[in-house]
């Protein structure tokens, strides 16, 4: 597979070659410098081997995706001199050494090692010139490809497993005699082949391991998105040391960590995750086929909160006076890209007295009066399984910390703790046990991109879900929620498919915030049908304003899970800009499951989601994974004209609106609550018209109460007109108290703002777009495009006073708008 790893281009190239080696274990060591702006220390990293078992011959082509005009010369480095006190002394409890120090390294040697960066106007390596060992002969060595990006490579050594007081009970011998390259292996092995009963024998036998010595440094070299490792001599993968230590550090501009402030003022680090990932984090293996568990040590000065996609509820402990060390562990098995950290002076929100103890720390209660747990065995590969578990299956509401800069604590408290419990109540009604055992929700710096982001055990919220009234953070709450069954617990094995997590996603978050409010079934149903609704209007916009290629589904087609023979391929359009702030796979992916519950019946689509969640939990699929499981599960007289073949040919791999969505929305009467908004916006016109003609006393309207998502249809509905006159704009702020309403609201009344020029309420405009930056995106190419002297001057003066906190992605695009 020829991979261009061109970083202009739109493709991001996934270069680790999994099939060789698989990642089965990381254990980060990692200090956080705010001075810096760096997260520094070491990753091990446990391997097992894949099909590669092979000659590293020059008959294969695959060792390198692609040629290269540059060439890094494999060398070691100088003599790395670590502190006596940074070896990490051997201990049986799962974690690090109390005495470790929040140590900085050794500033002189790592100065010496700038050239071993990731550089950015290098473009790939070549096998055949790199590999070679003089000393050996003309044959080859075995290359060890990792996904890097933006990091300081320092060292690259085996770890001496075999020095492990005690480790010798993981291999055939009862004493360790002589110890070889095979002997290592063979413990490493014998570790991670560990049933899933004795997960904290695993995890200790892993920390205990990581604390092991070095036995020789390796050869490395970086280039643009890799990292590439060999060891003379070390020709098939069987030679190759299946546990090796990385020193590195992150760069402060790095792209996968976000160095910033929060509402208060106060330092804080997070990660993305995407789009490139956790590259730029450490290195490791991109591709979702590497699913791996990790365990990870952060020292931070005591002042800061480390929160971690992590299973434990992790306290600090005091290293030194000023200095804390946080220890998270995972043991499901789960791509590298799921992981995330976030470093701030967080202050943790307690529940509220009248809320239950157990609501609080997560219950127990009584199965539902359906009871979907199911006896079969699990279908994934071994780990500790909560769907094996009796009590975890019927644990509706699991243990749930919240965190917030100390400004908004009250909007938490008043909000988003009051709804964790019954959305995550809700969630289990429909599709049975949690995946993840606990959940921390923290409320993100305002240059946070997005709404939200799920990672295991671990929710991203932006502050604009704390506004107006709960409508718009319970929905996003309950989207993120659903992420833990679709998109964490079942992947996708091909990152183009995003609509098998986002669709489905979008498709949950209504029926669990149906349920959270406890919501009549025709309520429940009407207001599912405005947000279809809204959706349609959304996707009619974004399909008339894209590129079409952006528009499919499933744009590699047949070669969709198709990787190269060492398992590189790339994700197409993965580093297009325009690409991350589309939401045609949210749309189409959750009109496809609309029509699909709505063809076969509410009742047997949940019946057969469930199913599909007990059959692949903790796996990746394919769509027609979903696809073929959900035709082998419905009667055949719900599926009569149904086939995977006409579901990819008409939803997954065509631009523009899918036929069978046009002829369904078209066919569609509207529903009761959009009938009620369009009656409003005749009145609106009505007095839109009388304000034209200074008729103000004759015939006053009457306006009714209207729910969040109807006041967005209803001013998506206004901006349909040609003119509204300020009279009927402040009217209309008056009546709906719009800049009290949630963001959604707000963005759309922005908007009228911006079109009408209504200038006595551009403060409102300058408020959202300093405030909202998750949505605000937009409106500064709206500024521009009206050609208004007054509103480019509001969109320059807002952007330079927010562009130093922004997102870098976010900056780019409205740099570009503006400049």
């Amino acid at each position: 597979m020829d991979i261009e790893r061109d970083p202009s281009r739109d493709d991001l190239p996934l270069m680790a070659n999994t099939s060789h080696m698989l990642v089965k274990h990381y254990i980060l060591d990692l200090d956080v410098d705010f001075k810096r702006h760096v997260i520094e220390g070491t990753i091990v990293l446990f391997f097992e081997s894949g099909n590669g078992l092979k000659k590293w011959g020059s008959s294969s082509e695959e060792t390198s995706p692609s040629e290269s005009n540059e060439v890094h010369e494999f060398r070691t480095l100088e003599p790395y001199h670590t502190p006596v006190t940074n070896t990490r002394t051997f201990s049986s409890k799962i974690g690090y050494n109390d005495t470790t120090t929040c140590s900085k390294g050794e500033k002189a040697t790592s100065d010496k090692v700038d050239n071993h960066d990731n550089r950015e106007q290098a473009s790939g390596i070549s096998s055949s010139q790199c590999c070679c060992d003089p000393g050996n002969h003309g044959s080859e060595d075995f290359l060890l490809v990792l996904d890097c990006c933006d990091l300081s490579v320092l060292k690259v050594e085996e770890v001496d497993v075999a020095a492990v007081p005690g480790i010798e009970k993981y291999t055939r011998s009862p004493q360790l005699t002589v110890v070889s390259e095979e002997l290592r292996n063979q413990i490493v092995h014998e570790i991670v082949a560990l049933p899933a009963d004795r997960w904290r024998e695993q995890l200790d036998c892993y920390a205990r391991c990581s604390q092991a010595p070095g036995c020789g440094e390796l050869l490395f070299a970086t280039d643009t998105w890799s990292l590439q490792i060999r060891k003379t001599g070390a020709q098939t993968t069987v030679d190759f040391p299946h546990a090796i230590r990385i020193w590195y550090r992150t760069k402060p501009e790095g792209r996968s960590v976000t160095w910033t402030s929060d509402q208060s003022g106060r330092p804080c680090v997070y990660t993305m995750g995407s789009p490139i990932n956790n590259r730029a984090l450490f290195p490791c293996q991109e591709p979702p086929v590497a699913m791996s568990t990790w365990q990870a040590t952060v020292r931070a000065a005591a002042s800061f909160v480390v929160l971690m996609s992590g299973e434990n509820s992790a306290k600090p402990t005091q290293l030194r006076e000023g200095c804390s060390s946080w220890h998270y562990y995972v043991t499901m098995p789960m791509p590298a890209s799921t992981f995330t950290i976030a470093v701030g002076s967080w202050a943790e929100m307690q529940p509220e007295a009248c809320l239950s103890d157990d609501l609080a720390a997560g219950r127990a209660s009584p199965p539902p009066k359906a009871d979907f747990r199911y006896t079969g065995a699990c279908s994934h590969m071994e780990y500790p399984c909560r769907f094996q578990n009796v009590s975890a299956t019927t644990q509706d509401i699991i243990p749930h910390r919240v965190f917030a800069p100390v400004c908004l604590r009250d909007a938490c408290q008043e909000t988003l703790l009051q709804l964790i419990p019954p959305c995550l109540s809700a969630a289990h009604s429909i599709l049975g046990t949690h995946p993840f055992s606990r959940l921390d929700v923290l409320i993100v710096p305002a240059n946070f991109p997005s709404l939200g982001m799920a990672s295991p055990h671990l929710i991203f919220l932006s502050q604009s879900t704390l506004t107006g009234s709960s409508h718009l953070c319970g929905t996003r709450l309950c989207h993120e929620i659903a992420h833990a069954w679709f998109g964490l617990a079942i992947g996708a094995r091909d990152w183009t498919e995003e609509w098998l997590s986002e669709g489905f996603a979008t498709h949950l978050e209504d029926i669990f915030w149906a349920k959270a409010q406890q919501l009549a079934p025709h309520e429940a149903q009407e207001q599912q049908e405005l947000r279809a609704c809204l959706r349609w209007h959304r996707l009619q916009d974004e399909v008339l304003n894209s590129a079409e290629e952006l528009q499919v589904l499933r744009p590699n087609r047949e070669n969709t899970g198709r990787v190269s023979d060492s398992g590189a391929s790339v994700v197409k359009h993965g580093l297009n800009p325009e690409k991350t702030f589309m939401q045609v796979h949210y749309l189409k992916g959750y009109f496809l499951l609309w029509f699909l519950a709505k063809r076969f019946g509410d009742e047997t689509y949940f019946s057969f989601l469930r199913k599909f969640v007990h059959r692949f939990h903790g796996q990746l699929i394919l769509s027609q994974d979903f696809l073929q499981m959900l035709l082998e599960n419905v009667p055949e007289e719900k599926r009569l004209g149904l086939s995977i073949e006409n579901i990819f040919q008409d939803w997954l791999e065509s631009s523009g609106v899918p036929k069978p969505l046009q002829r369904e929305r078209q066919a569609g009467a509207e529903c009761g609550l959009a009938r009620q908004v369009s009656a409003e916006v005749t009145k609106w016109i009505r007095v839109n018209q009388r304000a034209r003609k200074r008729k103000r006393r004759e015939n006053k309207e009457v306006f009714e109460k209207l729910l969040p998502d109807q006041l967005v249809l209803l001013l998506e509905r206004l901006l349909e007109q040609k003119t509204l006159h300020s009279r009927t704009l402040q009217r209309l702020q008056q009546t709906y108290r719009l800049h009290e309403q949630d963001a959604e609201v707000r963005h759309r009344w922005c908007e009228l703002i911006v079109k009408h020029k209504y200038a006595k309420a551009y403060g409102q405009v300058e408020r959202f777009l300093q405030g909202d930056q998750a949505m605000g995106i937009y409106l500064y190419g709206e500024l521009m495009v009206s050609e208004d002297a007054w509103q480019q001057q509001l969109a320059r003066k807002c952007f330079e006073l927010t562009k130093e906190q922004m997102d870098r992605a976010s900056a780019q695009v409205v740099a570009e708008m503006l400049f």
